[in-house]
């Protein structure tokens, strides 16, 4: 792992370092389930700064709102690592772990069944496979796969930070953070690093710094055409 990293500032926005890729990308339905499709090409820089608290005239940039609206960013989420946060859910042959934390983005559910049902058959070869991509492809990373002796089946990929929007439900969704990014909490702690979490950027979450889909609740637009 490189200098990537996402600091958090008080009352502020996320200051991004290390020269972390920034995309945009759209959740989209297919097939029975969704993908993501890369969206309008967002500006590459080594430092840059995200809107936190949803009121930016830049998005996804900061551009100092969150002075003018009195954003209150005070962040409650848990520190606790996910193993001590997470429910499991045993199944033939296939261990589910769910701590919760989501964003609603859906990718848990496949043309075959949900993330939770498809577990629960997981001694078969092709309903057991569908399992783990229902459970690697969330965003949030709610959800965790892991064989019998407890390894999951994580795989570090490329550092990238993924601005996501949802036309389905006509709304801007969160940050989508993956690679092992570390997060630095504004009281200069950093958070568990994990493969794949997403930050709020609507403002209202109540788990700060990670969206609890709110955005969807509020209405939530970044100017994206809702197509």
């Amino acid at each position: 792992m490189g200098n990537e990293k996402i600091i958090i500032l008080v009352d502020g926005p996320y200051l991004v370092q290390g020269g972390i890729r920034l995309s945009e990308k759209i959740i989209r339905k297919k097939d029975g389930g969704y993908v993501l499709e890369e969206g309008r090409a967002l500006p590459q820089r080594e430092k840059y700064s995200l809107c936190r608290c949803g009121h930016s005239k830049n998005p996804p940039f900061c551009d100092g709102q969150h002075s003018d609206c009195a954003f209150d960013g005070q962040e409650t989420a848990s520190m606790d690592a996910f193993a001590d946060r997470a429910d499991k859910l045993e199944g033939p042959d296939l261990i589910l772990m769910d701590d919760h934390r989501c964003a609603l983005a859906r990718f848990c559910h496949r043309k075959s069944g949900s993330a939770w049902e498809l577990v629960k058959k997981s001694d078969d070869a092709f309903l057991k496979s569908e399992a783990i991509r229902a459970a690697v492809e969330c965003p949030a990373g709610r959800l965790v796969a892991a064989d019998k002796n407890g390894r999951d089946y994580e795989d570090q990929g490329e550092a990238e930070i993924i601005i996501l929007q949802d036309p389905e439900k006509m709304v801007s969704a969160g940050i989508f953070v993956k690679g092992r990014i570390e997060i630095i909490s504004a009281s200069g702690k950093s958070y568990e690093i994990r493969e794949r979490l997403t930050l709020c950027r609507c403002g209202k979450s109540t788990n700060k710094p990670f969206c609890d889909a709110k955005h969807i609740k509020e209405n939530f637009c970044d100017g994206f055409e809702k197509v």
